[in-house]
């Protein structure tokens, strides 16, 4: 590769850059573990690797005399998808009975995907790819705020064992508050002096979490709680 080549080679880059500031610019804001910096890097070494893949004809090697060498891009590629998957899984934790970073994951996984098409060469390919991705991320997430506001949420009761009435009235709350609560597992801890209930809530407004919470503070035996709700 000669110095006047640079500018082709820039282009891909630069816009690999601003495709994935604006993808990472939403997640930034939105406070996640993989934000702006993360989401530019996986751009750009994506545009990278794939112009380095194209271009397999200016790397410095000699081949054998009498032999045919046939490139294909395509396996880079795959390469690049498969190991982003690493990246993926680091942003994917569990939260008590709650999985989070799944949309943060999707955001790195497409990022990359509009890094090998800018690294093609495919420009319009990755504008569009780009619009939208900005749109699902910040234009669903207007259209969501403006829906009922509900979630599901997963929590944990744990009451003591002495108290005999606690397993009742912890029922009776979770049923008044909230229809059909689903109890997903049950457990005996503290050396069984306590017990802990793990519940699904489907569809839990803001107000029915809190008027939860405070019902859950009345019961005698009681003695923790934790309502979480599901935001990727």
């Amino acid at each position: 590769m000669e110095i006047h080549d640079l500018p082709g080679f820039t282009l891909p880059l630069l816009a690999a850059v601003l495709a994935g500031g604006l993808i990472g610019f939403e997640r930034e804001w939105r406070g996640r573990a993989a934000g702006f910096r993360t989401h530019i890097l996986v751009c750009l070494a994506s545009a990278l690797l794939m112009e380095l893949a194209v271009m397999q004809g200016l790397w410095r090697f000699e081949p054998l005399s009498g032999t045919n060498i046939v490139t294909d891009p395509a396996r880079l590629a795959h390469g690049v998808l498969t190991g982003i998957g690493f990246l993926c899984a680091g942003v994917i934790f569990r939260s008590g009975f709650s999985i989070h970073g799944l949309t943060t994951a999707a955001s790195l996984w497409i990022t990359a995907a509009i890094g090998l098409t800018f690294g093609a060469g495919m420009y319009g390919l990755g504008a569009v790819g780009t619009t939208l991705t900005v749109i699902i991320l910040v234009g669903l997430r207007l259209v969501s705020a403006r829906l009922p506001q509900t979630a599901v949420v997963d929590g944990t009761v744990t009451w003591r064992r002495d108290a005999p009435d606690a397993e009742a009235a912890v029922h009776a709350a979770l049923t008044d508050c909230l229809r059909q609560p689903r109890a997903d597992r049950h457990d005996l801890i503290d050396g069984g002096e306590a017990v802990r209930l793990g519940v699904r809530l489907q569809k839990a407004t803001p107000d029915q979490i809190r008027a939860l919470a405070a019902r859950l503070r009345t019961i005698d035996g009681v003695v923790g709680y934790e309502l979480d709700p599901r935001d990727d």
